[in-house]
């Protein structure tokens, strides 16, 4: 690969990243057959629940493209039991990069848009297109307009800004200061009585939550050594518990 086609990737990366959603919409194309993909979900809602995840979804975009999406998005959420907005999947490939190649006016925030791109990697994700890191459901996004607007937000903030998300949706940037958290995350925040698996599934399908697990939703998923890591410590603990002579394990 030549400089120059490695200088002109890198501007169209950055071009795409900072125009956030597109003004023009992208054309559709199928789903990967090499990737894995999120199992089919429940056909929990009813027509009133599907009419208002339609709704949910059509949010992102301005009124005269809705004609064109409401068809596109009614199918996904029948065929699939959400709304991904696969058309909306960003043409660049999807990994990680040297910090420097973030459009950014804050290392802080490039830091995350790192950190956000690996936990989408295909290398990475178990289900990549359907923007799921690990755990059959652990979301870093509901779908690939909060993709977009989240990497446009964070390609904007300064260090004196927080960007504010819930499960996946961006709520704004707010102004803070330079010592303050530069994303503050919540995902899944449902009462108890209203946590039972049926209801993740409604809401994750209505698209006003979803279950971010503990690294997908917040971006710092590092594979497996986490996994084990706590799995060791807890085993370890367990043994301690019963090991009260300090004679070890049988």
């Amino acid at each position: 690969m030549t400089s120059a086609t490695s200088a002109n990737e890198l501007q169209l990366f950055q071009a795409e990243i900072t125009a956030g959603i597109p003004a023009e919409l992208p054309a559709i194309h199928p789903r990967s057959r090499e990737l894995s993909h999120a199992p089919i979900r429940k056909d929990i809602l009813t027509p009133k629940e599907k009419e208002l995840a339609m709704h949910n979804a059509l949010r992102y975009f301005p009124s005269e493209q809705h004609a064109e999406l409401a068809p596109e998005f009614a199918e996904e959420l029948k065929r699939y039991g959400r709304i991904y907005m696969y058309r909306l999947r960003p043409s660049y490939a999807m990994h990680a990069r040297p910090i420097e190649a973030y459009p950014a006016q804050s290392t802080q925030a490039a830091s995350i848009m790192l950190m956000i791109q690996n936990n989408l990697d295909p290398a990475v994700a178990q289900h990549p297109e359907e923007l799921i890191t690990y755990g059959g459901n652990g979301g870093v996004f509901q779908n690939w307009a909060q993709y977009r607007l989240t990497m446009q937000y964070l390609s904007q903030m300064t260090e004196e800004q927080t960007l504010v998300m819930y499960s996946g949706h961006p709520m704004g940037l707010f102004p803070s200061h330079a010592d303050a958290p530069r994303v503050v995350v919540t995902n899944g925040m449902v009462i108890p009585n209203y946590s039972k698996p049926n209801d993740w599934e409604r809401m994750n399908a209505l698209g006003v939550s979803q279950y971010g697990q503990m690294t997908a939703g917040s971006y710092m998923y590092i594979g497996p050594q986490g996994i084990v890591h706590g799995t060791t410590i807890t085993v370890l603990n367990a043994v301690r518990m019963k090991d009260k002579d300090g004679s070890g394990p049988a």
